[in-house]
C-alpha cells in the first residue's frame, strides 16, 4: 500500500501541482503588496480630493453603504498579474519541456492526434462500410 502511495506522489503531475501552489501563493503575496502600496494609491488619486478615492456612499453618513470601486479594480489587477505570472513562469516552460521530451522520444503532438476526416472522406467511409455489409 505504501509503495502505491509513493508512486502516486512521485508522479510528475502531483509534484508539479504542489510546486505550482507554493509558488502561486508566494507570488500572490508579492503582487498584493505591490498593488496595495503602489497601484491602490494611484487608483485612489483618480478620485481626486475625495478621502475615499473612488469609493462612494450609497446612503450618506452610513459607513456600511460604502462602495469601494478602487478595491474592485485592485482585485482585478491582482488576479490578472497573478494569472499572467503563473502562465509565463509555470505553464509556458512546462509546455516547452513536454515538447522537448516528445521530440526526444521521436513523436510530436501532431502525430498523436490524427487529422479529422473531411465530409467527403466521411461519406466515402460510410459508403465503403455499407457495401462491405451488403457483401456479407
Amino acid at each position: 500500500m505504501l509503495k502505491g502511495f509513493k508512486e502516486f506522489l512521485m508522479r510528475g503531475n502531483v509534484l508539479d501541482l504542489a510546486i505550482a501552489v507554493v509558488i502561486g501563493t508566494a507570488f500572490a503575496t508579492v503582487v498584493k503588496t505591490v498593488v496595495d502600496n503602489l497601484v491602490s494609491p494611484l487608483v485612489a488619486s483618480i478620485g481626486g480630493t475625495n478621502v475615499n478615492g473612488l469609493a462612494f456612499h450609497i446612503v450618506k453618513g452610513n459607513d456600511k453603504s460604502l462602495v469601494d470601486v478602487g478595491a474592485i479594480i485592485n482585485a482585478f489587477i491582482v488576479f490578472f498579474l497573478t494569472a499572467a505570472v503563473v502562465y509565463f513562469v509555470l505553464v509556458v516552460p512546462m509546455k516547452k519541456i513536454q515538447e522537448r521530451r516528445a521530440a526526444a522520444a521521436g513523436t510530436t503532438a501532431e502525430e498523436d492526434e490524427p487529422e479529422p476526416l473531411t465530409v467527403d472522406q466521411q461519406l466515402l467511409t460510410e459508403i465503403r462500410d455499407a457495401l462491405a455489409a451488403r457483401q456479407r
